[in-house]
């Protein structure tokens, strides 16, 4: 089984790198991989063409789309989103109210892709329920999942979850109409 250790930057890519995607993604052989699994560093996973790969990259961020990865003998391997349950907020262009309920999903710190027109988390039907009280529409789709990045990170994206070895430390007060979470 190939295992996968290093994750290559697209812009790194040459045009031989680039040719050599094209046709492993005409081939199947590519991995198209749900968010809870693109947090994680370490998984096995079956290509789109039946081939069991590793990945065991040193504890970084999460892969996003397009990410490419990179074993020992230089082969190479790229990451999709795949299509996965979630949960779609949209308003009647009402634009204030879409800003209201990123505030209140912020405010539980739930892993959020946030679009022009609307936002995107996993399922969770208490959210759901406090989203629809405070006056949005609710729709179960499926889709791509790429959250939002935290504004204090650089570079690539890290899921939520890892800090780099970085010592990380937060304080705010705030309340919250439900104690659904914990710090």
């Amino acid at each position: 089984m190939p295992v996968f250790t290093q994750r290559l930057d697209n812009e790194q890519l040459n045009d031989d790198q680039l040719q050599q995607l094209k046709v492993q993604q005409e081939a199947g052989n590519y991995l198209s991989l749900d968010f809870d699994t693109r947090q994680r560093s370490r998984f096995k996973a079956d290509t789109q063409s039946g081939i069991t790969i590793g990945v065991d990259l040193p504890r970084t961020e999460t892969l996003k789309r397009s990410c490419v990865l990179a074993d020992a003998n230089s082969n190479l391997m790229q990451v999709f989103a795949a299509d996965q349950a979630l949960t779609c907020v949209t308003t009647q262009g009402d634009e204030f109210l879409l800003m209201k309920a990123a505030y209140h999903l912020g405010n539980r710190h739930v892993p959020l892709m946030i679009t022009p027109s609307a936002l995107f988390f996993e399922p969770d039907h208490v959210l759901s329920d406090m989203l629809v009280r405070l006056g949005v529409h609710v729709e179960d789709v499926n889709a791509p999942f790429e959250s939002e990045t935290g504004a204090y990170q650089s570079g690539h994206a890290h899921g939520g979850h890892s800090h780099d070895n970085q010592s990380h430390s937060h304080s705010h007060s705030h309340s919250h109409d439900d104690h659904s979470h914990s710090h």
